[in-house]
């Protein structure tokens, strides 16, 4: 493997993690490569156990040995961009985003962008679509609410 690439093909930059044997890979075709060839926990029976990174409160796929962390995920260059799990409770919270969440046509944009391959040229492109960008700029009033910074005081 190339020195941060991914630990399947090589060739791109890995964004997730192997839940078992922690190996870097790049996307969904890598990944069942991985599990199918190379993945050192099918080998090794004690590595069925979950990471030791896993951090307490962190989420889980809910199966013995298929436990996952944010780290499996989110790369060094990514923390930044974390948002906190109480923040994100909030947007199951909000009927704002339930009741736009209800339109079928927006449903369709998030199912294509959770299935594309190409997730951020598909973004750029949904970003021209109005109701895409109201579901956006929804979730990102929820997480990070505007600052009363321009506001004057009465």
């Amino acid at each position: 493997m190339a020195a941060g690439g991914c630990g399947v093909c090589g060739a791109a930059a890995p964004k997730y993690r192997c839940p078992r044997c922690r190996e870097p890979y790049c996307s969904v075709p890598c990944c069942r490569q991985h599990k199918a060839e190379q993945c050192a926990a099918r080998r090794d029976p004690s590595a069925d156990s979950p990471p030791t990174s896993q951090q307490p409160g962190a989420g889980t796929s809910g199966t013995p040995g298929n436990s996952w962390s944010v780290e499996d995920i989110l790369t060094d260059s990514d923390e930044q961009d974390r948002v906190p799990l109480q923040k994100l409770k909030l947007l199951g919270e909000s009927e704002e985003l339930k009741d736009l969440l209800r339109n079928p046509h927006l449903r369709q944009l998030l199912l294509a962008v959770d299935q594309a391959e190409e997730r951020n040229s598909l973004m750029k492109k949904y970003m021209q679509e109005p109701l895409f960008v109201e579901f956006v700029d929804c979730c990102l009033r929820i997480v990070e609410p505007p600052e009363k910074e321009n506001i004057l005081p009465e």
